[in-house]
């Protein structure tokens, strides 16, 4: 038998021990991935959900934002918003394939569910764009209000919100018509846009105003409630409404409040915010897991992911990433 140097059986048995470990786990668990777009790195960190340690890093274009995946779960598309197009990862190889075009500083992007269409909200243009990811053209340009930021698209693939920064509006738009048909005033200037899964109400954060506004997405379009939020013992002005995360089951709500350095829980059904957990620094969107049992945050001044239990609602674990991570999607 060959000489082993003890750091060199450590390591052998560190990864049979592992092996061992992965035998035991479910499918999903073995294979869950966490992807985080770190803005000042131009890099994607791929986190391993079992380990949860980062294990890998994509380059990528410069200033990663958005991420979403293909409608056959076998891409990533990332927004590189200096480089004006969108990454596209293929996520057997985790390289980047290729490049498409995407107007002026895209943004957020979304997928529709029932075409090959991902939409892209352009900032300097002050438009939505439609792109044929198949074909790789350009279908349409969707005038909405100005400084579009945030999108969010129904379950059904019916509507499309897009929240515009300057505005202080959430545009609706007929995804049939292609065309935004409704127009509401939210708080002062607007970031994220999320769906409940039944599609019948929309989240709608503002973070200036520090608030989410709810619109009634069935009958009149209209916000019939606005939640607030008052974290004990920190200044309100760093109370900053960003991204949202809703669990399919209608029970809560998680609003990450930006330099507050808090992730709001809310109950789904009465509005009432129930707590709110200390994370990293800035906090700024959040990703459920597939089953819904942990959310990701993105801390863009430390840095790191926090890891929330939802049974027991508590942060459990802090990892390292990039510098300045935006965005987080968890590989369904």
């Amino acid at each position: 038998m060959p000489f082993l140097s003890q750091r060199n059986m450590t390591a052998t048995l560190k990864r049979a021990v592992l092996g061992l470990v992965l035998g035991t786990l479910p499918l999903a668990a073995q294979a869950e991935r966490i992807f985080v777009s770190n803005e000042k790195d131009n890099t994607v960190s791929v986190i391993d959900g079992t380990s949860l340690e980062a294990v890998e890093t994509i380059e990528v274009g410069r200033r990663p934002r958005a991420m979403a995946f293909s409608s056959d779960g076998s891409e990533l598309f990332v927004a590189v918003g200096d480089d004006e197009a969108i990454d596209i990862i293929d996520l057997g190889t985790l390289k980047v394939v290729r490049s498409q075009s995407a107007g002026d500083d895209p943004e957020v992007i979304r997928v529709d569910p029932n075409r090959p269409y991902v939409y892209i909200s352009n900032e300097d243009d002050n438009i939505v764009s439609v792109i044929d990811y198949e074909r790789r053209t350009l279908v349409d340009e969707i005038p909405v209000g100005v400084e579009p930021e945030g999108l969010g698209i129904s379950p059904d693939g019916r509507w499309l919100i897009s929240t515009t920064e300057t505005s202080n509006m959430a545009h609706i738009i007929d995804l049939e018509a292609r065309e935004a048909v409704h127009h509401r005033l939210v708080g002062a200037r607007p970031r994220h846009a999320e769906f409940t899964h039944d599609g019948r109400k929309a989240w709608v954060s503002s973070e200036i105003a520090g608030v989410v506004s709810i619109l009634d997405m069935v009958e009149s379009f209209d916000v019939e409630h606005v939640i607030r939020f008052d974290v004990p013992g920190v200044p309100r002005e760093t109370v900053q409404a960003v991204g949202v995360a809703l669990t399919s089951d209608g029970r809560y709500g998680f609003v990450a409040l930006g330099p507050s350095n808090r992730v709001a829980v809310i109950d789904q059904q009465s509005y009432e915010v129930l707590d709110y957990i200390l994370v990293g620094q800035r906090v700024w969107h959040l990703a459920l897991n597939g089953d819904e049992s942990r959310l990701y945050t993105t801390n863009g001044v430390s840095g790191d992911v926090t890891v929330i239990e939802i049974d027991g609602l508590r942060a459990v674990k802090s990892i390292p990433v990039g510098r300045f991570p935006w965005g987080v999607i968890v590989q369904p």
